[in-house]
């Protein structure tokens, strides 16, 4: 039995019955217009005895939407969708936050509803392909660089998603804060060529993800606020001339704000040289709970946690094809393996027809 991993902990104010987070992982099973579905409700009520569920990412504003089919927080409607997946979650006990992701560049206009902008800190298109229901692989669409007296305006629309996501009964909210998206284009120099306030130097570069976590933070404190970061990550085509100073400098200036928690991704080695420890660099600069992510195993989970590196544990992989991840874990029972092919097909098929131990 993996007491420490099965104990439970408090992050921020949020409760968790047991230190097994689900990380957030795009399954696209959304509509097109990104309203949530029944099938995404089953889905999330099916793995409800995790300690805590972080939601697959969900867009803040129509900018913001990257990929095929996956939910917004913009509208009446999605809010509603969303109070019946954070129903469901805790009709049976469980905790659910929403993560805020706006892809920025990372999108295809095929994806992104009529009169919607593919914007970025500056006009340099993504290298690469998304995917899109209409035409299939896409190269991603050309930005257009946000003007000055436009950045406020996006800040707010985290702030504003923060207060539907509460609206809609979600626990806490985690901004997306690496994988390329809006925020790291922001905070890397590859992405960021911009001469204002906002680029140049790295005070400059952390300056839209500082004041975006202001935003989330405004609404209802700290205690329900987390972040993701997995610094020097170079997923879709992102790069940063020295991500050591460029995170170091990040949280460090945002350290008083004591947040919930900080997710931080472990990173192996990448093209552009050794890995860096991020656990390590995240211990260094901030002292709120860590939630660990590095393709654990419930055995090697446990002993992290039991090393004291960290709060939690988060689980992506073994939690799509183990719905019951927590049961299986307190039992030591073996754990299904996932379908590669389904991850992002429609329908049931490997979405909710995993199986749990007893069927």
């Amino acid at each position: 039995m993996s007491e420490t991993l099965l104990s439970p902990v408090t992050l921020g104010s949020i409760e968790l019955a047991n230190r097994v987070v689900m990380a957030p992982m795009t399954r696209s099973r959304a509509t097109a217009e990104g309203d949530v579905t029944d099938l995404m409700v089953e889905y999330y009520q099916q793995r409800a005895s995790a300690g805590l569920i972080i939601s697959e990412g969900i867009y803040p504003s129509e900018n913001g939407k990257g990929y095929c089919r996956t939910p917004g927080l913009v509208t009446a409607a999605q809010v509603a969708g969303w109070k019946r997946v954070t129903d469901a979650v805790h009709d049976r006990g469980g905790q659910i936050v929403a993560q805020i992701m706006h892809c920025g560049r990372v999108t295809h206009t095929d994806n992104q509803a009529a009169g919607a902008e593919t914007v970025a800190p500056s006009a340099i298109t993504a290298t690469g392909d998304m995917f899109t229901d209409t035409a299939g692989l896409q190269p991603f669409s050309e930005p257009r660089a946000l003007r000055l007296d436009e950045i406020p305006s996006v800040v707010a629309e985290f702030g504003a998603a923060t207060e539907r996501a509460f609206a809609a009964g979600f626990d806490g909210v985690e901004l997306h804060g690496t994988s390329g998206y809006l925020p790291a284009q922001f905070l890397s120099t590859g992405t960021n060529h911009r001469t204002d306030e906002y680029g140049g130097s790295v005070a400059n570069r952390i300056r839209f993800i500082v004041e975006v976590l202001d935003a989330m933070v405004a609404v209802d404190g700290p205690g329900r606020v987390g972040m993701r970061i997995c610094p020097n990550n170079p997923y879709n085509d992102l790069h940063d001339d020295d991500p050591v100073e460029t995170f170091s400098t990040l949280l460090s200036s945002v350290a008083d704000l004591s947040l919930a928690y900080l997710h931080v991704i472990r990173l192996y080695d990448t093209p552009d040289g050794p890995a860096i420890d991020n656990f390590d660099l995240a211990r260094r600069n901030v002292d709120w709970p860590l939630v660990l992510n590095d393709g654990f195993e419930p055995d090697t989970a446990e002993a992290m946690l039991g090393s004291g590196s960290g709060a939690a544990v988060s689980f992506g992989r073994h939690f799509i094809s183990n719905p019951d991840l927590v049961e299986r874990i307190a039992a030591g029972a073996p754990l299904e393996p996932f379908n590669h092919k389904v991850l992002y097909t429609r329908g049931a098929d490997g979405y909710t027809t995993y199986p749990t131990m007893d069927g």
